[in-house]
């Protein structure tokens, strides 16, 4: 994949259409009258054969085919996209007012058609030489996105070898999903400007997915494919009806009393998250992380394709998830119901983490902001309980009056060893303090806290 702006709108969206440069170019040296602008902005002009940084095209993005799956035709068919691409040669791709301005329409024209923005940054930041009237076009980035963002528009960032100062600070990390193609420098700070002593590989597209500001790191050679997958996902997600829950894994008996409950939820050979989701889905691609430096393995989100429709999904995997985890399934929630994505959450947790880390990483402004996301959807929100049903923690995910049960789960308002402890009950009482917190699957239907028991495997 090669690093020119125009070749690498060729190999994304064979047979693009350039949309036209907004009227008025910068002209001589510029507004801070800077010795030499005008001649270097020449000889950039020469080198690259553009008259600016940024290349802003329309155009179907399509896969080139290669093995992914079930996606096949769906991504490979192509999806229209309006694309902006730096040209890092024309002076390291930075930002000046005539590249906000491209900017600008680029975003005015993807609203005015209704279409995705596919953001192809790679940039060393605001352009020096034109001052504060070059950072100021941060503002103007910024406003844009959020614009489009508030249409209900999908917007992927695609981050190429450098992404450094406000270009990552806009362009990058303020899209729906962030793509980084795998050696790609991305830090805000440049590499001249960063503290001595600095690791360096804080400032890679693999210490950024480490940390979860990037969902996920792409080779140049398997971007085109992994770009069309998420604008399927992103910008068919097929009707809104509420998903239907996926089936329970295993058969048997509801448990008899609460301790079987417990223990058949707990039992290490039950279906995990993981399993579920591949059943479920056709094929799917992952959201990762909160944006705020933590990421929980915990906790899987992404957005999946069933039947020819997009579904969201957040995964509790059967741990004490983080304040991260929480943070990144409420990224999801927002993200899909702001694009008009059904949303299926699958519960599995003996609770929310609880040690010392957890508090200061704001364990409670986390979960809070999972009950809020999903009390606050316009799109339908469909839960399966598959394995534990740990207190608020669990009790987060959980949409209202669409929760749906398995014979391998348990839901109660704390863990029945915690209750035992707090009511300073001796263990030879567990089991029936287990029993009179009602955790069975039955008994989560029979208070209302369920619709009922999800299908079973061979269940039509």
């Amino acid at each position: 994949m090669t690093d020119r702006a125009r070749a690498l709108l060729a190999a994304l969206a064979p047979g693009y259409e350039e949309l036209p440069a907004p009227a008025g170019t910068a002209s001589g040296d510029g507004p801070l009258r800077w010795p030499g602008y005008g001649d270097s902005r020449e000889r950039a002009a020469e080198r690259t054969g553009e008259s600016e940084s940024m290349v802003c095209a329309v155009g179907r993005v399509k896969g080139r085919g290669t093995p992914a799956g079930p996606a096949g035709a769906d991504a490979h068919s192509g999806t229209e996209a309006v694309l902006i691409a730096s040209e890092f040669g024309f002076l390291g791709g930075s930002l000046g007012e005539a590249t906000g301005d491209r900017i600008v329409a680029a975003h005015a024209w993807a609203r005015s058609h209704r279409l995705p923005v596919v953001s192809l940054v790679a940039t060393g930041g605001s352009r020096m030489q034109e001052g504060m009237r070059a950072l100021t076009q941060l503002q103007r980035v910024a406003r844009e996105t959020a614009l489009t963002r508030r249409a209900g528009l999908p917007q992927v960032a695609v981050l190429r070898d450098p992404s450094t100062g406000g270009g990552w600070a806009t362009l990058g990390a303020g899209a729906d999903v962030v793509l980084a193609v795998s050696g790609a420098q991305i830090g805000f700070a440049g590499s001249r400007v960063r503290p001595a002593g600095a690791d360096p590989h804080a400032y890679t597209a693999e210490g950024q997915y480490e940390n979860g500001h990037v969902d996920r790191v792409v080779s140049a050679a398997a971007l085109p494919d992994v770009l069309a997958r998420w604008l399927t996902l992103l910008s068919a997600p097929g009707a809104p009806d509420r998903p239907e829950p996926p089936r329970a894994l295993t058969r048997g008996p509801a448990p008899a009393d609460g301790t079987e409950a417990v223990r058949r939820a707990r039992a290490p050979e039950r279906p995990r998250a993981k399993a579920y989701l591949d059943a479920y889905f056709d094929w799917r691609e992952e959201m990762r992380g909160d944006r705020a430096g933590g990421v929980d393995a915990g906790m899987l989100c992404g957005l999946g394709r069933r039947a020819g429709r997009t579904v969201a999904y957040a995964a509790q995997c059967g741990t004490a998830n983080s304040p991260a985890g929480f943070r990144t399934a409420a990224r999801l929630i927002r993200t899909a119901d702001r694009l008009g994505v059904p949303v299926l959450t699958l519960i599995d947790t003996p609770g929310a983490a609880n040690d010392a880390a957890a508090e200061a990483a704001g364990a409670g402004p986390a979960i809070a902001e999972v009950f809020a996301a999903v009390a606050e959807a316009t799109v339908p929100v469909t839960s399966l309980l598959i394995g534990e049903g740990g207190s608020g923690g669990a009790l987060a995910l959980s949409a209202p009056g669409h929760l749906w049960v398995t014979p391998d789960s348990y839901f109660s308002v704390i863990a029945p060893e915690l209750a035992a402890a707090i009511l300073k009950r001796p263990p030879a009482a567990l089991a029936a303090t287990t029993d009179a917190l009602r955790p069975r699957p039955q008994d989560a239907v029979e208070l209302g806290v369920a619709r009922g028991f999800a299908p079973g495997p061979d269940d039509r």
